[in-house]
């Protein structure tokens, strides 16, 4: 994510960019970890963000673009037991299905193989996927 790159290279903490930018410290943390995407918050939170790490609006929505299309991509595409298991997850989700667990340990070992054994998806690929549908409520 560029902005935790343009808060390294500035030798800035979330805290202190929430201080200097007047951007709450929570919509930053929101930014920060995934809750909230940058393409949604208001122009002048973009605004105020770009000003105090000096970059332009652009370049910030430009990065968040990319890498919510880059991640959206990362749903499709798949090996076809691999998108078997997925859409089988997320319906079990969308519908509560009291076999969740036997379908969450399907879409685990689908993600390994199609990684490990089968080098069908990259490792970032195969992180995104763990981090997005088997990570996400631990």
């Amino acid at each position: 994510m560029l902005i935790n790159n343009l808060l390294d290279k500035n030798k800035m903490t979330k805290y202190k960019l929430a201080q200097l930018s007047g951007v709450p410290y929570s919509t930053l943390n929101d930014i920060f970890s995934g809750k909230s995407n940058i393409t949604k918050c208001s122009a002048e939170t973009i605004y105020q963000i770009a000003k105090t790490l000096n970059v332009s609006v652009e370049l910030l929505i430009e990065d968040a673009i990319r890498t919510e299309n880059r991640e959206r991509s990362y749903e499709y595409g798949l090996p076809g037991y691999l998108q078997h298991d997925l859409d089988a997850y997320k319906d079990g989700l969308k519908n509560d299905s009291n076999l969740i667990d036997c379908l969450w340990g399907e879409l685990y070992g689908s993600i390994n193989i199609a990684e490990i054994n089968d080098g069908a998806i990259t490792p970032d690929h195969a992180d995104y996927l763990r981090q997005k549908f088997l990570w996400r409520n631990i």
